[in-house]
């Protein structure tokens, strides 16, 4: 289920035929689920709940042909490795792969050692891969660790264009967003042409928010559809409301440099509001833009080959507010796929996280009376 299948229409944009990441051109994406168990947590066994997802930016290898790319810290209680090399160099090196807290170590290495198994041992190889994290705890036995290299290894295999799975799946499978279960979602629009006619599109790791906050265009419906109707998860357990993260990836074919990537990147952020979100304390909320224009940008490391300069195009920023409104209603249509592909799911120690139901959401979005 997804917002436009209830007829519930975010913004004013036209979406892409898949409306999803996957409509840029050569982004391609791929999870791997992991459920296990019931009953009691026990450390190191399960309950398991949690995944990875892998996104990579085009058909050739990212390693060898890096793309421009920028990224945004709405609140930094959180993760997503490999940054401060794209700030510096303005650049996306690896795929983006998404999984939970206590994992991005496993995740982070697995994509070195899979691309280094395709090198030639002579090869002088280095990366700093884009890894991004939010916390499956409350669902997941976390400190399990239980996400593998060979779990990353499928994920890369699985990627693939077209429709993308969504809410319980890969990075997504154990993550609950405004008291719902959460979990990966995703959107896109097409600009009309007379603004260049490119793509955006935007996939997101929901793991934030609470409750009361929640809004679907404006509406109040965190208000409407109270613990009462549909209970918390883990109402008895400790922590603070709202404790949970959000991880998007905007990728877009519009020609931009790195500082115009920053741009979009720093979007989400409003995105998020739209949807309720605040940027709590205990969230994180990274997100990361790239553009799949200008190919055939150089990889960091030398030789022969290497040009010495390189032909660019640049958006003249007289356009890209059209950008940035795409990016806006692309995340928070995101957010609310990723709500609504969610299935109920019940983790550790009994703990259930329950779907936003599609009669609910459309019994508050026609109002208190509804």
């Amino acid at each position: 289920m997804r917002a436009r299948d209830l007829g519930v229409r975010v913004g004013n944009g036209v979406p892409g035929p898949g409306n999803a990441i996957t409509d840029v051109a050569g982004v391609r994406v791929g999870h791997t689920t992991l459920v296990r168990g019931e009953g009691p947590l026990r450390v190191g066994e399960g309950p398991v709940r949690t995944g990875v997802t892998v996104i990579q930016p085009h058909e050739g290898s990212i390693w060898s042909e890096p793309l421009f790319a920028g990224c945004h810290r709405l609140n930094g209680n959180g993760e997503v490795t490999g940054l401060e090399w794209m700030r510096e160099s303005g650049l996306l090196t690896s795929p983006v792969a998404l999984t939970n807290t206590h994992s991005v170590g496993v995740v982070r290495d697995a994509l070195i050692a899979h691309e280094a198994r395709g090198r030639p041992a002579q090869d002088l190889f280095w990366g700093l891969p884009v890894v991004g994290e939010t916390w499956d705890g409350m669902l997941n036995d976390v400190n399990g660790q239980h996400v593998t290299a060979a779990d990353v290894a499928a994920a890369i295999a699985s990627a693939a264009g077209g429709p993308v799975p969504e809410g319980n799946v890969g990075g997504g499978t154990g993550m609950i967003c405004h008291g719902f279960k959460g979990g990966i979602g995703t959107a896109s629009r097409r600009l009309e042409a007379g603004v260049g006619g490119w793509t955006v599109g935007v996939l997101v790791q929901a793991n934030h928010g609470r409750r009361e906050r929640l809004r679907v265009n404006g509406a109040p419906v965190g208000e409407r559809i109270t613990a009462a109707d549909v209970p918390l998860p883990g109402a008895d357990a400790p922590g603070p409301a709202g404790a949970g993260s959000i991880i998007a990836v905007v990728a877009t074919d519009a020609p931009l440099i790195p500082t115009q990537c920053a741009r979009l990147a720093q979007r989400c952020g409003l995105g998020v509001a739209r949807a309720g979100g605040v940027g709590e304390h205990w969230s994180g909320d990274l997100f990361v833009a790239f553009s799949t224009a200008n190919r055939g940008l150089p990889a960091s490391d030398l030789g022969e080959a290497t040009p010495v300069t390189v032909g660019l195009k640049m958006l003249s920023n007289t356009y890209i507010t059209s950008l940035f409104d795409a990016v806006v209603e692309a995340t928070e249509e995101a957010i609310l796929n990723a709500l609504l592909a969610a299935e109920t799911m019940t983790g550790r120690d009994g703990i259930t996280a329950h779907r936003l139901d599609p009669d609910g959401l459309l019994r508050a979005l026609g109002g208190p009376e509804a």
